[in-house]
């Protein structure tokens, strides 16, 4: 394996890492959006401050790492993307940007109306962010940002492949919040939050499960060489999806939430992997490859040193905060 596609995969580890972590702190904002009014909505959204409350800065770590080893590694492939997805990537920022504000200043409202207007915000923004981040994926898979940079500012976001990857990423986003902030409602004691959250994940699994097969179709002809890499190359990964997809569906039918968050991360990962799997080599589908982006050796070799060093000094820490946040002294603490 080439030093410019282990430098390529570390880079897909934080894709990862952001997709699913990140991906069940957005999709919290999707039930908080359909909660209820002031009073009905009033547990699930005490259930999703408290869920996401010690993590929801803390996963931005991976979007962090992804930009900076994308720039610093293979930056021919980034200047292009970044000059031609300019407004899915300004309204995403503006999402993270307007979602972290809101979800901090809702606590601390001084009167029922700016709680219910910061309530908005962070709700919208935690699914529209994830729709313009799926958008930006989309236009990169479909093979519309030139190699030269500076593609159409409009129809590289707006068309079917990005338009599928939008409302994929949130529908993936909020299965997985789903299948988390109902096994916290149990381990809170909240059974009866814990049934809301499982017909309406059980829903929501369901559409996106269908929505992601459906996708397949529109594929073939608007973004060809992925559609033939998820087809092909892929293929294991798309099965493996389906399969951790409906064994989900099957334990929160069951109740059976601890276990469904297993499955839950691996059908998304699978998902997000077949991705990745059907765009490679591509670093820009039909455009760039991952050789021809990568930047200067030594560059690369300098990147490898940072990750490495980076998963000795924060993947402790990170991984105690989320150990720490998933005990029962955390969810027994009012």
């Amino acid at each position: 394996m080439s030093l410019e596609v282990v430098v390529a995969a570390a880079l897909f580890v934080g894709v990862l890492a952001y997709a699913v972590l990140a991906g069940a702190d957005f999709g919290s904002g999707f039930y908080d959006l359909i909660a209820g009014g002031t009073r009905k909505g009033a547990e699930m959204r005490t259930l999703v401050d408290h869920s996401i409350g010690p993590v929801w800065e803390a996963n931005h770590v991976w979007l962090i790492y992804v930009l900076v080893v994308w720039w610093t590694g293979f930056p021919s492939s980034f200047a292009p993307a970044m000059s031609t997805l300019v407004l899915p990537l300004l309204l995403a920022l503006l999402g993270i940007v307007l979602r972290g504000a809101a979800f901090a200043f809702r606590k601390y409202s001084g009167s029922l109306a700016q709680a219910r207007l910061f309530g908005i915000v962070f709700a919208s923004s935690s699914v529209l962010t994830p729709f313009f981040l799926g958008a930006v994926a989309g236009g990169i898979a479909s093979g519309r940002v030139p190699a030269t940079g500076h593609g159409d500012l409009w129809t590289s976001w707006i068309n079917p492949t990005s338009i599928f990857g939008g409302v994929i990423a949130v529908g993936t986003c909020a299965f997985l919040a789903g299948t988390f902030l109902a096994a916290d409602a149990v381990r809170s004691g909240h059974a009866h939050l814990a049934d809301q959250l499982r017909i309406r994940t059980l829903s929501v699994g369901i559409v996106t499960g269908l929505v992601v097969f459906a996708a397949l179709v529109p594929l073939q002809d608007d973004a060809p060489t992925l559609s033939h890499g998820l087809e092909h190359r892929a293929a294991p990964l798309v099965v493996a999806s389906a399969i951790a997809g409906a064994a989900t569906l099957v334990l929160i039918w069951l109740r059976r939430f601890a276990w469904a968050r297993l499955t839950a991360v691996v059908a998304v990962a699978a998902v997000v992997s077949g991705w990745g799997m059907g765009q490679y080599p591509w670093m820009l589908v039909d455009q760039v490859t991952i050789t021809e982006a990568a930047g200067a050796r030594a560059t690369l070799q300098g990147l490898l040193v940072a990750v490495a060093l980076a998963a000795v000094l924060v993947g402790p820490a990170l991984f105690y905060l989320f150990r720490l946040t998933q005990s029962e002294e955390w969810s027994h603490d009012d």
